[in-house]
């Protein structure tokens, strides 16, 4: 993938991996776990990402580390954030929410891994 690819089959591809880490771990596991093995499967894949990015707050034109980071950026384009908790809560959409602000990006993936089927676990957020 060192072209440029289409945003809907980037998002399609790191789905896709997810799945496949899904498939050959299965929930229970921590979201570190994860990650680590979602970075793997996009490395295969040839797709760029960024881990565990610090995301700035821009406050009066001036850059402050507040501890926010982002679990993957993909090609510079996608936020994917990880969990691996029993259910999602609105703490966890309002984290993708305030990291596609921060990053002035428009689409992001939450995806927890602690479901039985991971297509129930995906949520496509966009601003």
């Amino acid at each position: 993938m060192k072209d440029k690819i289409r945003f809907d089959e980037l998002s399609k591809a790191v789905i896709g991996c997810a799945i496949e880490v899904h498939r050959e771990l299965g929930p229970g596991l921590l979201e570190s776990a994860y990650e680590q093995c979602l970075a793997h499967e996009l490395r295969l894949k040839a797709i760029p990402f960024t881990l565990q990015k610090a995301m700035p707050v821009e406050y009066k034109g001036v850059l402050i580390d507040c501890g926010y980071r982002l679990d993957l950026l993909v090609d510079g384009r996608l936020i994917v954030e990880l969990k691996a908790v029993a259910a999602v809560e609105p703490i966890h959409q309002a984290q993708i929410l305030t990291y596609l602000k921060l990053a002035k990006l428009k689409t992001g993936l939450l995806i927890n891994f602690d479901v039985p089927l991971l297509k129930d676990g995906i949520k496509r957020f966009v601003l």
